[in-house]
C-alpha cells in the first residue's frame, strides 16, 4: 500500500482534547495515520485536495443487521413482536446465500456513503457467510455475528436451532473469521434476545465469549411487551437477567435499552455493559426513546446504530445522529446532547463499544486510518461562517456531504461511488433477487 497524503484539510480529531487543525495535513501510510501537521509531498505518494473540506474519523454503527437490508419496505406499521413474527424471521427465513449476499452489500454501500467505516452486524441464523464475504471485499471494518435462536413462539422451523448445533456453527464461524483480513473482520457472538435464547444456550454463549475474548451482541428492553414477556418468564428485567448469568460486562453490548428498571441501569454502570442506541428504529416501531442523556450523565458507554433497514428504512447516520440529540431536548433542556457529544457518540463511543478505542474513533498517529473527507459547502450546509464543525456534521450534515471514505488506508468510496462494490450489477439484481425472497416466504 503506497502512501497517501490529504493536504490543507480542517481536521476534526475528535480525540480526548478535541483537538482541531484549520488547515493541516494528513499522511497515510499502510493502514495508518503517520503524520498530522505540514507534511512534505512525497514521491509515489497520491495526493488529495482537502482544501475546504472537513476531515473526520469515520463513523462507527454499533447496530445493524445486514440480512434485512433486502427487506426495506416491507414490514412498515408493526410493532416489534408483531413485526419480527409476521414479517421479518419469515423473510429472514426465505434467505439463501446469494440473497444474503446482495443484501449485506446493498447495506454497506448505504453505510460507507453515510460515512460509515466500522459496524456491528447481527445477521439471520443461516448463511452468515455471505456478511463475512461481502465485508471482506467491500473494506468495511465489521464485527459480524450469526443469530443464535434456540427456542420462542412462532418462530419459522428454518431458524429455530438446537443449542449445540447453535454453539457449534458459532464457534465453526469465529475460527474462520475472527481476526481475518488483519484484524478488520471479527466476530461477535449474538444471541438475538432472551425470548428466542434458552438459559443454556446464554450460558454457552459467556462460556464462547470467555474462551474467544469475543463481544456479545444483543437485544434488551427494546420493547414494553417484551420486556414484560422476559420478566414473567424468568423473574428478572433484561439486564438483571444478564448479570445474573454471568453475562454482564464491558464485552456485552446491548441494543435499545429503553424499558430499564433504575437497579437495571446500576448495573450498565457498575459492570461496564455498552449501551447501542438506535433512535429512528425506536421511533418507527413505535418501542419508545432510550433514556441516554441520563446514561450518559451517569458515566455509562452510549453508541449509535441504525438498526436494519427494514424497521428504520435507512441506513444513515447523519439521521441517528439528529435523532439522537433532538429526541433529549424537550425533556432535558436544549443544551442536553450537544453536536460534540453525538459526534463522539458516533466516533469513538463507537469504538469503545468495541473495545477498539486504541485503534480507531479518532484521528491520531498511529491510528487505524478510518477517515471521512466531508464537504461543508453544500446547500444543505451553507453558510457555515462560524465554522461549528459538529453543528454543520450532527445538524445540518447528509450523505451527500460526503466525499470519500478510507478505511484502513484505503479508499473505499469516492465521488459518490463505491470503489469495491459492483454498485450497477447490485442496484440491476436487487429487485428480482428481493422478489424471490418474498416468493420463497410466501408473503
Amino acid at each position: 500500500m503506497g502512501a497517501i497524503i490529504i493536504k490543507g484539510a480542517y481536521i476534526i480529531t475528535g480525540d480526548s482534547e478535541s483537538n482541531i487543525f484549520a488547515s493541516a495535513d494528513l499522511l497515510i501510510e499502510n493502514d495508518r495515520i503517520a503524520a498530522i501537521g505540514s507534511i512534505p509531498l512525497k514521491k509515489k505518494a497520491l495526493v488529495i485536495d482537502a482544501g475546504g473540506k472537513f476531515v473526520f474519523p469515520g463513523f462507527i454503527q454499533t447496530h445493524v443487521h445486514l440480512t434485512q437490508s433486502l427487506f426495506r419496505n416491507m414490514a412498515d406499521e408493526l410493532s416489534l413482536l408483531k413485526w419480527l413474527k409476521q414479517k421479518i424471521w419469515k423473510l429472514e427465513a426465505a434467505h439463501d446465500s446469494e440473497s444474503s449476499h446482495f443484501s449485506a452489500q446493498l447495506g454497506i454501500s448505504e453505510l460507507v456513503k453515510s460515512g460509515v467505516t466500522t459496524i456491528l452486524d447481527m445477521e439471520s441464523v443461516h448463511h452468515s457467510e455471505s456478511a463475512f464475504h461481502a465485508a471482506r471485499e467491500s473494506g468495511i471494518r465489521a464485527f459480524i455475528g450469526k443469530a443464535m435462536m434456540d427456542k420462542g413462539e412462532s418462530i419459522p422451523a428454518a431458524l429455530k436451532e438446537d443449542t449445540e448445533s447453535s454453539l457449534m456453527r458459532s464457534e465453526v464461524l469465529i475460527k474462520q473469521w475472527n481476526g481475518a483480513e488483519n484484524g478488520r473482520i471479527n466476530y461477535a457472538l449474538a444471541p438475538r434476545f432472551v425470548l428466542t435464547c434458552s438459559e443454556e444456550l446464554l450460558r454457552g454463549v459467556g462460556k464462547l465469549s470467555q474462551k474467544h475474548r469475543l463481544l456479545i451482541h444483543t437485544h434488551s428492553s427494546e420493547n414494553k411487551e417484551e420486556t414484560e414477556r422476559v420478566r414473567e418468564m424468568t423473574g428478572m428485567g433484561n439486564v438483571e437477567y444478564f448479570n445474573h448469568l454471568g453475562l454482564a460486562g464491558p464485552h456485552l453490548c446491548l441494543a435499545h435499552c429503553i424499558w430499564l428498571a433504575e437497579k437495571e441501569i446500576d448495573i450498565l454502570k457498575q459492570k461496564g455493559i455498552k449501551v447501542l442506541h438506535c433512535p429512528s428504529a425506536n421511533l418507527k416501531l413505535g418501542s419508545g426513546i432510550a433514556p441516554a442523556w441520563e446514561y450518559i450523565k451517569k458515566g455509562i458507554n452510549v453508541s449509535l446504530g441504525s438498526d436494519g433497514a427494514a424497521c428504520n428504512n435507512n441506513l444513515n447516520m447523519f439521521q441517528e445522529m439528529k435523532l439522537a440529540s433532538f429526541l433529549q431536548k424537550p425533556g432535558h433542556g436544549p443544551e442536553a446532547m450537544n453536536a460534540e457529544t453525538i459526534f463522539k457518540m458516533a466516533t469513538i463511543n463507537g469504538a469503545k463499544a468495541l473495545g477498539l478505542e486504541e485503534e480507531i474513533g479518532s484521528i491520531e498517529v498511529g491510528k487505524k486510518a478510518d477517515l471521512v473527507l466531508f464537504d461543508p459547502n453544500r446547500i444543505n450546509t451553507l453558510p457555515a461562517l462560524d465554522k461549528n464543525p459538529y453543528s454543520i456534521i450532527v445538524y445540518s450534515g447528509s450523505p451527500e456531504n460526503i466525499q470519500m471514505v478510507i478505511i484502513d488506508g484505503k479508499i473505499v468510496m469516492e465521488s459518490g461511488m463505491m470503489n469495491t462494490i459492483d454498485e450497477i450489477r447490485l442496484i440491476g439484481g436487487i429487485d428480482t433477487i428481493a422478489a424471490e425472497v418474498v416468493k420463497r416466504a410466501g408473503l
